[in-house]
């Protein structure tokens, strides 16, 4: 995994975490694809192309006042970068949640052509072939 791979995922959440989209947006192939298919909350499905996932973004910027994704670590596998993490999230009405998931971020070319969740770390490094499970 090269450097760069890193900072621009660490450019992305520290964006959202922010609530800049566009600054997290900017990363993204043209042809992107966000899989959230894996999750246990709002938003389960796939979202194709730029303006796709701007939308499915924005819709998390209406649920919460806050979004604080935390990594804890980063982890190379090739074109992929493994990002468990803990994620910190404040609704409107003020409810509080915490979440751990792990996200697998693929780039081509510096650019961020798959995000996919994962509700397990393990689940994610399989994935991209670092464990057996």
């Amino acid at each position: 995994m090269s450097q760069e791979n890193v900072d621009v995922i660490r450019r992305v959440l520290d964006a959202w975490s922010r609530r800049d989209l566009e600054g997290a947006l900017q990363d993204l192939d043209p042809d992107a694809e966000v899989d959230w298919s894996a999750s246990l909350g709002v938003q389960q499905g796939v979202y194709r192309g730029i303006e796709e996932i701007r939308r499915f973004w924005e819709d998390w910027l209406e649920l919460f006042d806050e979004i604080d994704v935390r990594a804890e670590a980063f982890i190379d596998a090739g074109e992929h970068v493994v990002v468990p993490n803990r994620t910190y999230l404040r609704g409107r009405d003020g409810v509080e949640v915490q979440a751990s998931s792990a996200s697998v971020w693929t780039l081509r070319d510096g650019k961020i052509v798959l995000h996919r969740l994962y509700q397990e770390k393990e689940a994610a490094l399989v994935a991209v072939g670092l464990s057996d499970g």
